[in-house]
């Protein structure tokens, strides 16, 4: 009996590691380098990167322009640009989102693709 609780724990466990794996729709990519992004976003620029990133809050949002949203990353919080192709999308506060970006012009993050955690 304790053999069979033991391995049930660990089957769980071992489901519970390999869904946070999985579940990103962009582990292959690299993450953004917080410390070099914060030091020299320019240095990064026309690189793309994916964040694993909670939603802070709004900053701005327009129906041309799209929206910029700070997001909470590693400790850190990042200005996000995301397009308007992506206003169907309900980005709450507090919502875990999968952002692909690239770095543009003067550092900015602009988002590629977003899907939500």
């Amino acid at each position: 009996m304790i053999v069979a609780l033991l391995l049930l724990m660990g089957a769980i466990a071992g489901g519970w590691f390999l869904y946070g794996r999985v579940s990103d729709p962009f582990r292959t990519m690299t993450p953004l380098p917080i410390p070099d992004y914060l030091e020299n976003a320019n240095s990064l620029q026309g690189n793309v990167y994916k964040l694993d990133a909670v939603i802070e809050k709004q900053i701005d949002a327009s129906t041309t322009g799209g929206r910029l949203v700070a997001v909470s990353v590693e400790g850190e919080v990042l200005p996000v640009l995301v397009p308007p192709e992506f206003n169907h999308l309900n980005i709450d506060r507090g919502q875990r989102y999968y952002f692909k970006n690239e770095v543009v012009d003067k550092g900015i993050l602009r988002a590629q693709e977003v899907k939500k955690a």
